[in-house]
């Protein structure tokens, strides 16, 4: 029994230093190493016919900030169809669109969803048969696209090989309250630090699904767009990949969002991202470990960032583990790995954002002054350690019972436009 566990406890601590490995190596490439920035010159060009797609249930509160803004954007008119997904919200959504249809009538056609598979997968499946274009744009409804977004989304589908492009999250409510403060410090670090790394080091980028674009040709390719999924910009990410197309991240392609305000909705929205994510790990995992068209570099971040919702829990079992040496008179085994259990707790925080990523991507963006959060920083940590474990124990448990997995919508907070 003592045997067992501490071997266990062994290998729990070699896997959470895997990953504190890997995150010192995405800062010291961030800080160091050379930055891949590819296509952002881009401003002149024959530019393709794209469809930008507003995904929307009930967004009452922000659907008209997000339709205003993109059709202000520098992208030619004539080449860029906006469609609202309106998805059988029961709010004032569709009177907000349809009187934006009423004012630009040649630049919005909307598409309302009354019935069907619930969920953001579902209603883009439906919606995606409309799109005029082989690329397709697509953002929540409360993202705020700047002036020149379209274009620096659009300008990596130039190269063939590009099957998906993702920008940079930005919270614009990141002064509301401690949360956003934290969740700010969170977007920072995943976005200027790990995905700009994976960007360098040519590992994977991620799609995110909110604020990215899709070449349709090579979603079709892989299966075309499934509503089976909480989690469909993880799924095609790693259906492209396992198939061998790209997915590029921009970095200075930044759009704006809305960061949860209240505990929560923040825990129910970590909640949805786990089971997605692990839903993705279950059915591609192998299949990218088998893949021919993904480098070996590739296929080892892929794995990483598959498993990243699997470390809390595991860092939990770590906990449990440690606790019973202690009380089964191990207490000398347990010593041994004491040097390196700081590097379990710093490990796991990368599943969130690491604390010296955290530190990095404060300093990139030139807010020193953040860094004084850090320590609370641990709050996020502590809850999403317990909801992404409860999560996982939610997630086999529906599979046991035969139960669908359901989408939840997160909390708008924004004031009701018209």
């Amino acid at each position: 029994m003592v045997v067992a566990l501490a071997a266990s406890l062994g290998l729990i601590v070699l896997a959470m230093m895997a990953y504190g490995v890997r995150h010192v190596l995405f800062t010291l490439n961030r800080l160091f190493g050379h930055q891949r920035h590819p296509y952002i010159d881009i401003d002149t060009a024959q530019w393709p016919q794209i469809t930008v797609f507003i995904a929307a249930h009930n967004e009452e509160k922000v659907i008209a900030g997000c339709m205003d803004a993109l059709l202000k954007t520098d992208y030619p008119p004539d080449r860029v169809k906006i469609v609202p997904v309106n998805d059988r919200s029961q709010d004032g959504t569709r009177a907000i669109i349809d009187a934006h249809v009423a004012r630009y009538p040649t630049r919005i056609f909307p598409f309302h969803r009354t019935d069907g598979k619930p969920g953001k997968s579902a209603a883009l499946k439906d919606a995606l048969a409309h799109a005029e274009g082989d690329i397709a744009i697509i953002f929540d409804a409360d993202y705020i696209p700047g002036r020149g977004l379209l274009k620096q989304l659009v300008a990596p589908f130039f190269d063939a090989e590009v099957g998906a492009v993702m920008g940079r999250v930005v919270p614009l409510n990141a002064g509301t309250n401690l949360l956003t403060r934290l969740l700010d410090l969170e977007r920072s670090a995943g976005y200027q630090v790990d995905q700009q790394a994976r960007m360098n080091l040519r590992g994977v980028p991620q799609y995110g699904g909110t604020v990215g674009g899709i070449r349709r040709t090579a979603v079709a390719a892989v299966g075309g767009w499934h509503d089976d999924t909480l989690a469909e910009d993880t799924d095609i990410t790693f259906r492209l990949l396992i198939a061998g197309w790209k997915t590029v991240y921009n970095n200075r392609a930044e759009c704006y969002e809305e960061v949860p305000e209240e505990w929560a909705v923040r825990m129910r929205q970590v909640k949805r991202w786990a089971k997605g994510h692990n839903q993705v790990l279950y059915r591609y995992g192998w299949k990218l470990l088998a893949s021919r068209k993904a480098s070996l570099r590739e296929r080892v971040d892929g794995i990483m960032l598959l498993l990243v919702f699997m470390m809390p829990p595991l860092l939990l079992l770590g906990w449990v583990a440690a606790l019973a040496l202690y009380y089964l008179n191990a207490g000398a085994m347990v010593a041994l790995f004491i040097p390196v259990m700081a590097l379990v707790a710093y490990g796991a925080l990368g599943n969130f954002a690491a604390f010296l990523e955290i530190v990095i991507a404060v300093l990139l963006d030139g807010h020193r002054r953040r860094i004084r959060l850090l320590p609370i920083n641990l709050l996020c940590f502590v809850a999403s350690l317990f909801a992404i474990s409860a999560a996982l124990v939610e997630s086999v448990l529906d599979r046991v019972r035969g139960r669908e997995m359901v989408w939840h919508k997160t909390a708008r907070y924004r004031k009701t436009a018209t």
